[in-house]
């Protein structure tokens, strides 16, 4: 009787091992795009400039700032606006001169080259229903690039009268990942946090 019990809590046991299962997050942005953009909004940000003299009193206003990354993107200039030598106001009754900022691109473009056929999705049925058939190719790459355009104007909030700044800044990250056969894959795969694969890459670096 002992040993017809074994085997009925052996199963037992790898049934109910089989239940748990450990939950993971899936956030809609990896950590890779969101280094990509911000090291993106990042360089924008370093070419920004506003000629005024040290010490003035500058009120961001980013009212026409908008967007998933506008918070880390209007971060990044307030910081390069003091590294500048001037004073961040906190409102524009406090400041010398007010800067607008708008949004022009914050994001990221991705671009897939194929030597072969490509993954394709395609129709079946009445019901609107699509079967995907999957890549075959000889040679593949797939670029990630994060892209930031800024665009500001300042004047003095108390005249009205404009001042100078620069008016679009623009920076970029790529990077870039090859497969062959399908199988065998070289360059780089993902970002990590301080990777100098986010460094302007060389002119010479393949294709």
């Amino acid at each position: 009787m002992r040993l017809k019990t074994v085997p009925v809590l052996a199963c037992a046991a790898l049934v109910l091992s089989a239940c748990a299962s450990a939950v993971q997050t899936r956030p809609g942005r990896t950590a890779t795009e969101q280094l990509l953009v911000a090291h993106a909004a990042e360089r924008a940000a370093s070419d920004f400039k506003i000629e005024a003299a040290p010490g003035t009193r500058v009120y961001l206003d980013p009212v026409n700032f908008v967007g998933e990354w506008a918070p880390y993107a209007i971060s990044a200039l307030r910081q390069r606006i003091l590294t500048s030598g001037l004073a961040l106001a906190q409102n524009r009754e406090a400041a010398d001169l007010v800067v607008e900022v708008r949004m022009g691109a914050l994001s990221i473009d991705q671009m897939q080259r194929v030597l072969g056929v490509p993954a394709l999705t395609l129709p079946t049925g009445d019901r609107y229903s699509t079967f995907t058939v999957p890549e075959l190719s000889l040679y593949s790459q797939t670029e990630r690039s994060g892209v930031a355009e800024f665009s500001a104007f300042a004047y003095d909030p108390r005249t009205g009268a404009p001042a100078k700044v620069i008016r679009r800044v623009s920076g970029q990250t790529q990077m870039r990942s090859h497969k062959f056969l399908m199988v065998m894959s070289w360059g780089q795969q993902e970002v990590k946090p301080g990777d100098p694969a986010l460094d302007v890459e060389p002119w010479w670096k393949p294709w």
